[in-house]
């Protein structure tokens, strides 16, 4: 089983690193199974559904060598001292697999653990009044002292103030990037760039190689809402970026909160009008966040268990779960089972139930596959 994994994982990074194959190309080669032959022609990729341009361009790309010879990690991931992680790996973080198009591949540099970490964005304009500097620091170093991940996007502004806040932590941060794993984007964030791959996590959905382009910071985004339970915009207009990532959350069904500002700011228009509307939850700092997800503490405390035991098994495992959680399991080991599906079956509310299945993740009781499917363990 190992070996076809590594098989498969192969044949998603070798499609997904050709310009012009995306998330579906991939979806339909994997629902084919073209891993099971080691040459492509345009016929076979035209079979499954791939537009001409897309199949010419994979069958020219590996016509002398086949994609199965590829190494991996590649070479250009080794050299950048990255990894390339796919669903079908164990490091590929859970929460991914919960939205509608996981990342077929995810370039990472840095501390991967933080992936299984319980993780709140923080975003904001590139250009903060003094307020929104003050706010996203004690932000960010409130949430990363309490144990949770910062994640966000390495822009000027909101985002570096959070990195930089959270990097000396106990959640550290993760910074999202819209450039290649071995780029950053913008220049002047070198020295924290460097920083966050030796105390924190660097990710990338963008192959190395790839100019940078307007289309991958909408992309860069939508991932930082994926990796955090819960995203807080700080400052930012109407139509800025981190708005783009609070729709995202929004979509994605997590947890949206906003920073209030003056209302004589035009920078604090996009946090006020969320609030305002009733889409983004006031917050003045990490316990309202807290009180909010009140799961939070629960999962904070079963990491840091499974991290001193180094994920052994306890020993009376089955006398520290929750009702609900045996409720849960019990549904598992009779079969496997969506989120979804489980929702419906214990009707538990659905955030609650999300953070019930975090916590047995973490605890090791059950494991989500590939497919969003939970089996028990």
């Amino acid at each position: 089983m190992e070996q076809n994994k590594v098989i498969y994982k192969q044949m998603i990074i070798a499609l997904h690193e050709i310009p012009g194959i995306g998330w579906h190309a991939i979806q339909k080669a994997v629902k084919h199974q073209i891993w099971n032959k080691p040459l492509w022609s345009i016929e076979d990729l035209l079979a499954i559904g791939l537009h001409r341009g897309q199949a010419k361009a994979a069958a020219e790309r590996y016509a002398e060598q086949s994609w199965m010879l590829i190494k991996d990690p590649s070479e250009a991931v080794a050299r950048a001292n990255a990894v390339a992680l796919t669903p079908f790996d164990s490091e590929y973080p859970n929460i991914l697999r919960e939205i509608a198009q996981p990342p077929w591949v995810l370039y990472a540099k840095g501390r991967l653990e933080l992936l299984k970490r319980p993780a709140i964005a923080v975003v904001g304009t590139r250009v903060p009044t003094a307020y929104g500097r003050h706010s996203a620091t004690t932000l960010a170093q409130e949430l990363s002292a309490a144990g949770l991940t910062v994640v966000s996007g390495l822009a000027r502004g909101v985002d570096s103030k959070a990195h930089e806040a959270a990097l000396s932590g106990a959640g550290s941060t993760i910074a999202v990037l819209p450039t290649p794993i071995d780029k950053c984007y913008p220049p002047e964030n070198l020295s924290l760039f460097q920083s966050i791959a030796e105390q924190g996590l660097l990710v990338s959905e963008t192959p190395i190689g790839t100019q940078l382009h307007p289309g991958q910071f909408p992309q860069r985004n939508r991932i930082i809402a994926a990796l955090s339970v819960g995203t807080v915009v700080v400052e930012g207009a109407t139509k800025s970026g981190s708005l783009i990532t609070a729709q995202h959350a929004s979509d994605m069904s997590r947890e949206l909160f906003a920073i209030p500002g003056p209302i004589t700011s035009p920078k604090s228009e996009g946090p006020n009008e969320l609030i305002k509307r009733g889409e983004a939850k006031l917050i003045y700092g990490v316990k309202d966040i807290i009180d909010e997800l009140h799961w939070l503490p629960a999962a904070l405390k079963a990491y840091k268990e499974a991290g001193m035991t180094g994920g052994a098994k306890q020993e009376h495992g089955e006398e520290q779960l929750l009702p609900e959680e045996r409720k849960l399991i019990a549904f598992l080991r009779d079969q496997p089972l969506s989120i979804n599906e489980l929702h419906e079956l214990s009707a538990i509310p659905f955030g609650h139930l999300n953070a019930l299945l975090l916590n047995l993740c973490i605890k090791r009781k059950i494991e989500l596959q590939h497919g969003s499917i939970y089996i028990a363990l």
